[in-house]
């Protein structure tokens, strides 16, 4: 892990949505970070604007994507980025998926928005290893067809087998077929055995509390329900304490921890 911003150069840049884009970025020099696991995150410093907690939403041999919603004026400042402009990255920081403590049961993989982003490279190591695991569902929730993440890579997804992959929107537009809803609603068309399954779920917090509670009603086990909580993330290294969640420090123990430690943390939120 580097405390110290290492420069990284722009290889590509892709829109995504209107106000979503990915950005390919790969060692400017010698220097690179160490690796990156499924669900860590990076700090990405665009100069001149600030640094910005971001999770990988790929992993490659030479180069991490990170996929940017452009929502203050950093990431509009990482948006705004061209091939052959360079940013500073620290990193890896936060927790992993632990995909490897899943090997043997179901998986669920359950998105909502830009929470597809830190997941789609836990759906890559798992279709790499289908031996591995059970059955494989994704279930994807957006607020318009237009806000749907990925939607080449997830149609490609939807045919390799043993994958069941569905996406509902909250307002769809005259030429969407598919489905209208929240993301929990798709749970009752996934196959999995409650009893011997793990879930990954990452998305806005309201969506987050629904859908582990209704994993939990429906049988999981909450230390078998993996939530990632980065969108409190700021600093990563626990000083300025804007991600603490009563004893948990989320840049230190988390982002992604067990539902049977989150729900006490969020439900103090709440009150």
């Amino acid at each position: 892990m580097s405390d110290v911003p290492l420069p990284y150069r722009v290889t590509r840049v892709r829109p995504e949505t209107a106000d979503t884009v990915n950005i390919a970025l790969a060692p400017a020099g010698a220097a690179r970070l160490a690796p990156f696991a499924p669900g860590q995150f990076a700090m990405v410093y665009a100069f001149g604007a600030g640094e910005i907690p971001v999770s990988v939403s790929r992993i490659g041999h030479h180069e991490l994507v990170h996929t940017v919603r452009s929502v203050g004026a950093v990431s509009a400042a990482l948006c705004a980025l061209r091939p052959g402009d360079e940013v500073g990255l620290r990193g890896p920081f936060g927790t992993g998926w632990d995909l490897g403590a899943a090997t043997g049961r179901d998986l669920l993989v359950i998105a909502g928005g830009i929470g597809l982003a830190p997941l789609r490279p836990l759906v890559a190591a798992a279709l790499a290893a289908p031996r591995a695991y059970g059955r494989l569902n994704l279930l994807v929730g957006a607020r318009t067809p237009e806000d749907v993440l990925y939607a080449g890579q997830l149609r490609a997804w939807a045919a390799f087998r043993g994958l069941r992959c569905a996406v509902t929107v909250d307002h769809p537009s005259p030429a969407w077929r598919g489905r209208v809803g929240l993301v929990t609603a798709l749970l009752n068309d996934a196959r999995f055995a409650p009893g011997n399954t793990t879930a990954f779920v990452c998305g806005p917090e309201v969506m987050i509390r629904a859908t582990a509670r209704d994993l939990v009603g429906r049988g999981l086990p909450p230390h078998r329900i993996r939530v990632s909580l980065e969108r409190n993330m700021r600093c990563a290294t626990g000083h300025c304490g804007h991600c603490q969640l009563g004893g948990v420090l989320l840049c230190r123990d988390g982002p992604v921890i067990g539902w049977d430690r989150t729900e006490s943390l969020l439900a103090v939120r709440e009150l």
